[in-house]
């Protein structure tokens, strides 16, 4: 696929960073509690390592692809990279002055002080000594190196280390911070002041115990982020993958990326550390004192006032599935649907629970995109086993991250006797999708569960995402032949209702589309209104600018980043999209059609990307229960009149918050939903 590079199209690359810049600003907004603030802060350091980790990387590994190949793919590496260095420097910027004008002060007012080397004082000294000494020494490996000679120096990836320079300007030395075996954070627990100190900051008192023999000159905090896999089949197909592949066979893994510095790093410190790291200049980029603020999920808050915390949301009561044991009986009289993380993930373990001891179910069939540690939901699959069921497990083992523990698990079902299969050659399976076989009397009847979500218990409480129980004979048969797929027992699916990737979806919403095209030509209603977490397949875009030139008027909600300029006179007019950045992650995916008044409706795996139409196995199921599609479209239209913590992704991308008009009630999305279900669902 080519990346789209022109005047209608935004590269993905860079509206990410704008992404992200929402992030930031919800560790300014005084609408969160002051510790969840820090969470978001936290939050857009994670983001941009694993940023600069894939997607800068693979830009920068771009580079060495033959300028032919990059010429045929319209490929700027080098200027687009330029560009969001620029921009992540201005981020950067923006954050620490969140964090030290804004974070520090309130946390001050607040009782809760953090403390560097320079406020340290003799109580404070004798605690950290022995602290030192007991906790961490025994933990530091510093390596020396004399500049004078040939060294080879080997940082890891995200992991903290002080540059120490010496008197001796031929002198250096790398100490690592280790942040893994002490913590981050050291609660100073003094005459019960709530005072907090930096592992780094004691280290950088102590370290002239370290290094007795040199007189230090400075002590400066580094970061080095190394590539991850490239995902080229994530991007690229075909021909010009192996192409790609081909160009970068001679690429070493974990190639460095970006070395984060402190940027009171003496310029002449500077060429000698990038020197030794064999980095050229784009590669560096400057920062403040500390690193690594995804540390900031563990900041201790020993005051333990509820009010620097969101306050706690009980998960609601599902009014059916909460009274039943059976509830094979519930879903095979009407469809049941869930909205997590307002329900519980317990609803589906307890499904799977049930059937694992169920003399009735035959086979369990599941895709596990994400698998947890240990859960419920896998400890009753190993249950099924032992009671003699057949179980599938298709295991995603390029799941980005979770590689290890995903091939982990796979052997775990593998040696219970389970059917596990793995990840297709350039074929990711992300769908999230479960059928149960039940023998009925005579009849075999099929239990199905469709999600936007992973299978997964933790992930679950931060998720916002959507899931339907179903027994209609229509979608259970499909679901039952795409597994069949996965098994290798049928090619294709031969799907009516749903929509599955690669073999339908992307057909199936060109046609939705232009069917609305054809509704506004002819003067019918003629909407669409879409959630999804990303937007950047060039041929979905094309066709929803030809709908707005039509007439067909387009409500897009849009987590992540899009390659769509909505607003543009003659090409988008008829496009607004909205973004909403709250409490929890919003991952839903539902699409909305008014084919002419004839509402349709569906939900699922599948944003409008490329690689989520043309390369991944994805669902995409119709809502046919009548209340469950009202359900579905009550908590759209709830987002997308959200005013509280919904952004504008306009042309100019300048993620102005939608502001309430004068006397309009105040919609904060996530909580309104959270009521609207409480009131549906009272037990």
């Amino acid at each position: 696929m080519q990346q789209p590079n022109n005047d209608h199209f935004r590269h993905r690359d860079l509206n990410w960073l704008s992404f992200n810049e929402r992030v930031l600003q919800e560790a300014t907004d005084k609408l969160n509690p002051l510790y969840e603030r820090i969470k978001f802060l936290a939050i857009f350091s994670s983001n941009l390592d694993e940023y600069f980790r894939v997607r800068v990387s693979q830009l920068r590994q771009m580079k060495r692809v033959k300028k032919s190949i990059r010429k045929k793919l319209a490929l700027r590496p080098s200027k687009i990279t330029k560009q969001i260095i620029e921009e992540v420097k201005m981020q950067q910027d923006q954050f620490g002055h969140i964090y030290k004008n804004e974070i520090i002060p309130e946390l001050a007012a607040n009782g809760i002080h953090i403390l560097n080397a320079e406020h340290f004082k003799s109580e404070h000294k004798k605690f950290i000594s022995t602290f030192f000494r007991t906790k961490v020494e025994k933990h530091l490996k510093p390596v020396m190196l004399n500049l004078k000679q040939e060294n080879e120096l080997f940082l890891e990836n995200s992991i903290l280390y002080f540059l120490v320079t010496f008197e001796n300007e031929d002198k250096l030395a790398v100490l690592n911070i280790p942040v893994e075996e002490c913590g981050r954070f050291v609660n100073l627990d003094i005459r019960d002041k709530h005072e907090i100190t930096y592992l780094d900051e004691i280290i950088r008192f102590e370290a002239y115990k370290i290094f007795p023999e040199h007189k230090i000159t400075g002590i400066y905090e580094i970061k080095l982020s190394r590539d991850a896999e490239l995902y080229i089949d994530d991007i690229y197909e075909g021909i010009l993958a192996e192409k790609i592949y081909e160009s970068l066979k001679q690429r070493t893994d974990g190639q460095p990326t970006r070395l984060l510095y402190d940027a009171k790093m003496p310029t002449e410190v500077q060429k000698k550390i990038r020197k030794l790291l064999k980095l050229g200049k784009i590669d560096m980029m400057p920062g403040g004192q500390y690193h690594n603020f995804k540390d900031f999920f563990t900041f201790p808050d020993p005051t333990k006032n509820k009010k620097l915390h969101y306050k706690n949301l009980k998960p609601l009561k599902h009014s059916v599935l909460e009274k039943s044991e059976d509830y094979f009986k519930e879903i095979a009289q009407k469809d049941q649907s869930l909205h997590f993380p307002y329900m519980s993930f317990s609803y589906v373990e307890k499904f799977v629970a049930i059937a694992a001891e169920d003399e009735y179910v035959t086979d369990i069939s599941i895709s596990l995109y994400r698998v947890a540690d240990e859960s419920h939901l896998t400890n009753s699959l190993m249950k099924a086993l032992e009671n003699g069921k057949k179980v599938t497990v298709f295991v995603e083992a390029k799941a980005r991250f979770d590689e290890e523990n995903n091939i982990s698990w796979g052997r775990k079902f593998e040696e219970k006797g389970a059917n596990v299969i793995y990840s297709f050659p350039k074929v990711k399976v992300h769908s999230k999708i479960m059928l149960i076989c039940r023998q009925e009397g005579d009849t075999s009847m099929r239990y199905a569960y469709i999600g936007t979500g992973n299978f997964n218990s933790d992930t679950s409480k931060i998720y916002c995402d959507h899931a339907v129980f179903t027994a209609n004979n229509h979608i259970t048969k499909e679901l039952q032949r795409l597994f069949k797929v996965l098994e290798g027992e049928l090619i294709i699916p031969r799907e009516k209702n749903l929509l599955i990737s690669p073999f339908s979806t992307r057909q199936e919403f060109l046609k939705l589309i232009y069917n609305e095209i054809e509704n506004a030509r002819e003067g019918k209603k003629a909407a669409i209104t879409a959630k999804m977490n990303s937007l950047e397949d060039e041929e979905m875009i094309e066709l929803l600018y030809k709908a707005s030139k039509a007439g067909v008027k387009i409500r897009l909600l849009i987590r992540g980043f899009t390659c769509l300029i909505p607003g543009v006179k003659d090409l988008s007019e008829n496009i607004y999209i909205t973004s909403v950045i709250d409490r929890f992650l919003e991952h839903g995916r539902i699409y909305h059609f008014e084919n002419g008044g004839d509402e349709l409706m569906f939900f699922g795996s599948a944003d409008w990307m490329n690689r989520n139409l043309d390369r991944r196995i994805e669902v995409i199921s119709p809502i046919l229960d009548e209340d469950i599609k009202r359900e579905f479209k009550d908590i759209l239209n709830i987002q997308l009149n959200d005013n509280v913590k919904a952004r504008i992704q306009d042309a100019e991308e300048s993620n102005t918050y939608v502001h309430k008009k004068k006397g309009e009630k105040s919609i904060r999305s996530q909580y309104e939903i959270y009521n609207y279900l409480k009131e549906k669902h009272s037990i």
